[in-house]
């Protein structure tokens, strides 16, 4: 790849990501310091110095800035969005009147940490200076956010504004939400002077986690964590056919699980698998495309998902672990499935792979090789816990040091190994030659660079008897320090063991990388600041007006009510938006408007959707904008490289990702795929059978599946898709899913069912601001024995018998129904609130058995294109 093309994908990052304006002298080395320092600080308040500091000097300050970070956090944000993003085409120097805006924003940041106590002692009574400063703050924001996101958060951001301010004119917007409107003096105190607006839950959490991991995966990159990937997967799957191309996949998987920008992720890898796939007889269309469907996907995998994996902890209200248990098994079928698809081009095209010395690795050796890696670090995991537990009556809550011994050791005895290998260096993918390297020497080469990945799965993911999962926020800064040791030390420890004498040139270098990562890292996180901060002000306007309901009204009209109408519509709004706003702000933006409504919708179509499952929903979508042409900038990106077309670049990775479009609606009506209330045998059944019907949709996708598929192949295979996925629509056709009773037919039946079965009430009740009545499903377990109006009362719900009607009272306080329906509908209204049925789960066949037929004629399929192929399938 020549130097003008390299370049030209390092600006598009550069625009998007971490700054196109190129300085020098004073100004670069302000930005570069400022970097250093925002790096340092959120490690600063991550860590236990701020306590010990304070307690050391008696300056209770020192510790009470940890409480202000998010003031502080915006400030930086503001200021290098300024500096680093020109806003008139002065990309050489820094005008005069950037610094006045640093000035004003850094003021109206730390005004609120200045004068917190004085704040504090007058809440709602905000004076002129407090509102003049809001105003600021609010201007110096949206101008931060045009410079580094573009207009479109501008936008969006704008008529949410408007709306709080000219909302309450409108008597259509009172009647739904009963907003009379803001003054301006409300409007600013909402927005800056509390935690309702700009410093919300977002930008919290942009402070306190994901700072630390954008900064432990620049950390990784600069040490030269991510050649290791890119090179791992080339030495194991470059021989392949089609070898390149699935290395792209794969090294694209490693490197996401610790970026949080698909653009990043497809310069970086791209830049080497791009020109590997053109040379084995991939065009520069399907190269770049395979390489953006590649990265794209890398924000679907834990633990960073594009930074947005710690906001479902916030909105969803689970814990971290929980949210990655939902999106672990789609985001592995989803790389597994595009691993499919690249084989299935380079079948069409009879593509062989990379020349490799010595004997190559075939596909069985390939999952030997996954499989002993994983029980190798499960035995590890298990031996680290079997020691710890050992060790806990003797040293009780001091475990911790003997596991540091035992990590100390690791690193050394890796770095040793690796010390007789080779250096992992950077190939040029132009030369003349290019060979797949040696799987022994190119993993070993590097295998330390797992270690902080480990300390990392290990803090967020392991729990004992003796031993608690750590917050995400800990876990990152633990890795991070982890992280910090390799980059400061692999080079210097490995030039001893060798005997080289090049220790000092190791520790000069090892600094380098550690100075280059705290400013990259805050670099990457320009974007991820102010479009947190940005967000909170449509979540603010939320919360000051209801804007939600009245989006969800429109939604439900033009959808008529239909589920699936309106999922499609909450699909293509998340892509519209996706291709102007960053993933965070876009996930934000569309779960804080949509999952209600979609949660509400389905209740009254009688599907229970799991708050998860709808903001995974949103999610996946707005991901997917990223290759979505005319915008996706991941396109644009690839193709700078690959020098193809840039729409076509996006046209077809987007193809290539449709299988990835299938999954949201999976979430939607199986959630098995989500592992939500799935034991682990269950889970394994799960994970294979769907993996089944995703790679049969990648075939079905791309026309071939042993042999080319004739139409009517690829409609069956669709149709076997489809029973996989949803087994149970054949078994509601022949037998009803649940038993429905209604009147007071209800109390009886609950009365009769078995403690802890669970039912489904069907409530019928006028909404709390139009008055329309309305059906809602909510779920209802027997938790103690005894009559159905004892059940009822148990769980809050009263009810008086008026004929063959269960009125229903409003329920009380502090029940689990007292969230689910008295804060929606009107129970003193004209029209009652009644039960109008209970649902209770029949005995019947297990939808499983549908696989059986699904699975059979597939082989049938199987079967009949293997006798007309013209190739070995693999």
């Amino acid at each position: 790849m020549s130097d003008a093309t390299e370049g030209t994908a390092e600006d598009m990052v550069a625009e998007a990501d971490t700054g196109a304006r190129h300085v020098t002298g004073f100004s670069a080395k302000l930005i570069f310091w400022i970097c250093i320092l925002w790096s340092v600080f959120q490690l600063y308040i991550a860590s236990k110095v701020p306590g010990i500091v304070a307690q050391m000097t008696s300056i209770n300050d020192f510790a009470n800035i940890v409480a202000q970070a998010r003031y502080v956090h915006l400030a930086f944000a503001l200021t290098l969005a300024t500096l680093a993003f020109p806003i008139l085409g002065h990309r050489n120097r820094i005008p005069w009147y950037d610094w006045v805006l640093v000035a004003l924003g850094i003021s109206a940041c730390l005004y609120l940490v200045i004068f917190r106590f004085e704040i504090a002692d007058r809440p709602g009574l905000w004076t002129p200076t407090d509102i003049m400063m809001s105003g600021i703050g609010m201007i110096v924001l949206m101008i931060a956010v045009f410079r580094s996101l573009g207009l479109p958060l501008v936008v969006i951001g704008g008529l949410f504004l408007c709306l709080a301010f000219f909302g309450g004119y409108s008597e259509w917007v009172g009647n739904v939400t009963n907003y009379g409107g803001a003054s301006f003096k409300k409007a600013m105190g909402h927005y800056w002077m509390q935690t309702e607006g700009v410093f919300g839950v977002a930008l919290g959490v942009s402070t306190t986690m994901i700072f630390l991991f954008v900064l432990f995966g620049a950390l990784l990159e600069k040490a030269g964590g991510g050649n290791w990937f890119i090179k791992v997967a080339i030495a194991l799957l470059g021989a392949l056919r089609g070898g390149p191309a699935k290395a792209s996949v794969l090294s694209s998987m490693m490197t996401g699980m610790i970026s949080g920008s698909s653009i990043a992720n497809t310069v970086t890898t791209g830049t080497f698998t791009i020109p590997l796939m053109k040379r084995i007889g991939f065009s520069p269309e399907k190269a770049g495309a395979v390489e953006v469907a590649s990265s794209t996907n890398g924000q679907l995998t834990p633990p960073v998902m594009g930074a947005a994996a710690f906001l479902m902890v916030e909105y969803v209200n689970i814990p971290y672990i929980e949210v990655v248990k939902h999106a672990f098994l789609p985001a592995v079928i989803s790389y597994i499935a595009l691993l499919y698809i690249v084989h299935l081009e380079s079948l069409k095209m009879g593509l062989q792979g990379l020349k490799k010395p010595g004997r190559s690795i075939g596909v069985v050796m390939i999952l030997i090789l996954f499989l002993t890696g994983f029980f190798a670090m499960a035995a590890i995991t298990f031996a680290v816990i079997g020691i710890r537990a050992m060790l806990e009556p003797m040293m009780p809550g001091a475990t911790v040091y003997p596991s540091l011994v035992l990590l100390v050791i690791a690193y050394l005895v890796l770095l040793y190994v690796s010390s007789k290998y080779p250096d992992v260096e950077v190939d040029d993918p132009n030369s003349d030659v290019v060979v797949a390297p040696r799987l022994t020497p190119t993993f070993w080469g590097g295998a330390y660079y797992a270690l902080p990945i480990f300390v990392l799965v290990w803090n967020l993911m392991v729990r004992t008897e003796h031993l608690d999962r750590l917050s995400p926020a800990l876990s990152a800064y633990w890795a991070t320090i982890t992280m910090v040791i390799v980059a400061l030390s692999h080079r210097p420890l490995k030039a001893m063991m060798r005997g080289e004498g090049a220790l000092a040139e190791g520790v000069r270098e090892g600094w380098k990388d550690f100075v280059n990562a705290l400013e990259s890292g805050a670099r990457n996180m320009i974007g991820i600041g102010v479009a947190t901060g940005a967000a909170g002000i449509i979540v603010g306007t939320i919360s000051l007006t209801g804007a939600h309901q009245i989006i969800g009204q429109v939604i439900e009209v033009v959808s008529g009510g239909n589920l699936m109408v309106l999922l499609v519509l909450v699909a293509i709004l998340s892509l519209i938006l996706g291709m102007g706003l960053p993933t965070t702000a876009n996930y934000i933006v569309v779960s804080s408007l949509m999952a209600p409504v979609i949660v509400s919708v389905g209740a009254q179509s009688g599907l229970i959707v799991p708050l998860i499952a709808v903001h995974m929903f949103v999610f996946y979508f707005g991901i997917l904008a990223d290759d979505t042409p005319p915008v996706g900038l991941a396109a644009y990106a690839a193709a700078a490289i690959s020098r193809g077309d840039p729409i076509r670049t996006g046209i077809v990775g987007f193809s290539y990702d449709i299988r990835t479009a299938l999954l949201p609606f999976m979430f939607i009506f199986n959630t098995d795929l989500l592992l939500i209330d799935v034991g682990f045998a269950k889970a394994i059944l799960v994970f294979f059978v769907s993996l089944i019907a995703m790679l049969l949709f990648a075939a079905a996708t791309q026309g071939y599946f042993i042999a080319k598929s004739k139409k009517w192949e690829t409609a069956v295979i669709l149709l076997i898709v489809f029973t996989l996925f949803r087994p149970d629509f054949w078994l509601n056709q022949w037998q009803d899913k649940y038993i429905m009773s209604t009147g007071v037919a209800v109390i009886e039946e609950i009365g009769k069912v078995p403690t802890g079965t669970e039912m489904r009430l069907v409530i019928s009740a006028p909404d709390f601001d139009t008055g329309i009545v309305g059906q809602k499903t909510v779920l209802m377990t027997a938790a103690l024995e005894g009559s159905g109006e004892a059940r009822l009362r148990d769980v809050g719900l009263t009810v008086f018998i008026e004929g063959e009607t269960l009125v229903l009272d409003e329920p009380f306080p502090g029940t689990p129904f007292f969230e689910a329906l008295a804060n929606d509908y009107d129970f003193y209204g004209d029209e009652p609130a009644q039960i109008v049925a209970v649902e209770i789960e029949n005995d019947r066949p297990p939808k499983e058995l549908f696989f059986i037929p699904a699975l059979l004629l597939m082989l049938v399929i199987g079967w009949g294109q293997s006798r007309r192929a013209t190739q070995a399938p693999f």
